[in-house]
């Protein structure tokens, strides 16, 4: 679990604000999220393979075209 120390004449805004910048950093929030719901393992593949098939269709539509003379 990360962990701040708090200085000499720190407000409690500030460390507060330290202290999410560090969790976001490492992954926890994230992490939490994502083990709320139990998920089956043919939801998961399902998920995967529309998430890559997204991700096919965008990389499709980034490429740039060739231009035909």
């Amino acid at each position: 679990m990360p962990g701040i120390t708090i200085r000499e004449g720190d407000s409690f805004e500030s460390a507060l604000k330290r202290f999410k910048k560090l969790i976001e950093k490492a992954g926890t929030i994230a992490e939490v999220r994502k083990r709320e719901a139990f998920e089956r393992a043919p939801v998961k593949r399902k998920l995967k393979a529309i998430a890559a098939r997204k991700q096919r269709s965008k990389a499709r539509s980034s490429r740039p075209r060739s231009e035909k003379n």
